[in-house]
């Protein structure tokens, strides 16, 4: 997994590519998360399009990112999920803990 980071109207998007599977690129994010926790932006959005699949470490690194931001008094929301993630967050039944956001303009219009 190999993320990138933008920002639109003071939310922070997080697009995340590949895979995710836990691992150093799992660090590397949550590494990310606390730099803008530290920059005071927390309003985030982790991009789904392009992950095509997430196990269970996967879910952790979520639930985690949530956890950080929430504590910072901010939050985190989803937006663009594809199949395979979307069915381990219903089954898991974490569908009902994140904000999943159908739009990018959706996830900002939350927050703003």
């Amino acid at each position: 997994m190999h993320f990138h980071v933008t920002e639109e109207r003071g939310v922070v998007f997080i697009a995340l590519d590949g895979e995710m599977v836990g691992g150093p690129d799992a660090a590397a994010l949550a590494e990310k998360l606390h730099d803008l926790i530290a920059d005071d932006k927390k309003k985030v959005v982790a991009d789904m399009t392009e992950v095509r699949w997430m196990n269970s470490s996967g879910l952790g690194i979520l639930i985690g990112g949530l956890n950080t931001i929430r504590r910072a008094n901010g939050d985190l929301k989803l937006f663009g999920l594809t199949e395979k993630p979307r069915h381990l967050l219903k089954i898991t039944q974490l569908d009902k803990v994140f904000d999943i956001c159908q739009t990018r303009k959706e996830a900002i219009d939350r927050f703003v």
